[in-house]
């Protein structure tokens, strides 16, 4: 393939990166191309926790190829790494490969690499430069920016809704609101998730299985209840196969025995209202490594998570119909002033069948 400018050269680096979507987690979603005399010698993509990174593939492509890689120039979607990890550093990796020239799109936060890994490369004579399409690349690593520099995942809450804002009848009923094509377009974005958070409400009046299906993945995101008295029957479909975090505001003994013989691990974290401390539960899923939640829950929670500022954008399905008197988004105090109300920016808007999908990030 040729390659005729350093923009072009990016695009199909984060095209690979894509590929890496539902891999990589906790680690970023990388991609590598390298490029010689216009000609695209080797690409690759970072590979699963403590497998190659995408600088390494590319230059395993590039030899696989027959390609002598020295003095050609290595198009990364984030800085290299500079330090040893599960792997050896790419940075070093590109050293001893003889490339001239490293094109990163972004910075990596890491506080372990941040700017180090470009520092070895110019040391080593290598001619680098970063910012290339860094909005592109960053939006394919939101959660994993975000916690690397304040310790706390990226929250997105996904809603399906009328035009008038009501998520299920007044009776409860809410199947189905929206399109097919909005309902598969939804497990995509749980499959890129590193975990799919609900509440107790949802798992009482639905018993979801909160995994991907829709979507061919080999990885199914941590299932998360929040749960503040341990309310979950044993025999929820959200336990089905163990790994479920439970985080609750009081732990019974009984309840909690019950729970973890299903392969649920219970964490408690209460405020001082008697309810789990859903800011500590966004820390703790940073301790955890847990780059990107995805929320699917009730009014109630959706709320909750809104007004203890956990949520970084929603994610919202609306149908072309109206419901009326129903069910709404989320349970939010009443206002009297449009100057205290919580702005959003909308960031991405398009059609996923007969169904909008508004992408809104909260100011």
């Amino acid at each position: 393939m040729q390659i005729s400018n350093d923009i072009d050269a990016m695009r199909l680096a984060l095209r690979w990166a894509e590929k890496a979507m539902f891999i990589t987690s906790p680690n970023p979603r990388v991609g590598c191309v390298l490029v010689k005399d216009g000609r695209v010698i080797g690409e690759g993509h970072t590979q699963p926790p403590g497998s190659a990174h995408a600088e390494i593939r590319a230059l395993r492509d590039a030899a696989a190829r027959g390609h002598d890689v020295r003095g050609a120039t290595a198009y990364v979607t984030l800085e290299p790494c500079s330090h040893y990890g599960r792997t050896p550093p790419c940075a070093d990796a590109l050293i001893r490969a003889g490339l001239a020239r490293v094109v990163a799109a972004v910075m990596d936060p890491n506080p372990l690499v941040a700017g180090q890994g470009l520092e070895k490369l110019r040391v080593a004579g290598i001619q680098t430069e970063a910012g290339l399409l860094a909005d592109d690349a960053t939006e394919l690593n939101v959660g994993f920016m975000k916690r690397m520099r304040t310790g706390l995942p990226w929250v997105r809450m996904k809603a399906a809704a009328s035009l008038d804002g009501k998520t299920a009848l007044h009776n409860g009923r809410s199947q189905w609101i929206t399109s097919q094509a909005a309902r598969d377009d939804g497990h995509w974005w749980r499959a890129r998730a590193c975990a799919i958070l609900t509440g107790i409400g949802t798992v009482k009046e639905d018993d979801p299985q909160l995994n991907v299906r829709a979507v061919d993945t080999p990885r199914q995101p941590r299932r998360i209840v929040i749960d503040s008295r341990l309310e979950i029957d044993p025999d929820a479909r959200v336990l089905v196969g163990g790994g479920t975090w439970i985080f609750a505001a009081q732990a019974d003994a009984d309840k909690r025995s019950r729970l973890e013989a299903t392969g649920a691990e219970i964490i408690v974290l209460p405020n001082a209202r008697g309810k789990v401390d859903l800011p500590e539960v966004m820390a703790e899923l940073g301790r955890r490594h847990i780059n990107e939640v995805h929320v699917e829950a009730g009014v109630k929670l959706n709320g909750s998570l809104i007004r203890e500022h956990c949520v970084d954008e929603l994610l919202l399905y609306q149908a072309p119909m109206l419901l009326g008197d129903a069910q709404g988004l989320f349970d939010l105090a009443a206002l009297e002033s449009l100057d205290n109300a919580r702005r959003l920016v909308f960031h991405d808007v398009r059609r996923v069948g007969p169904d909008l999908r508004i992408l809104a990030r909260f100011d």
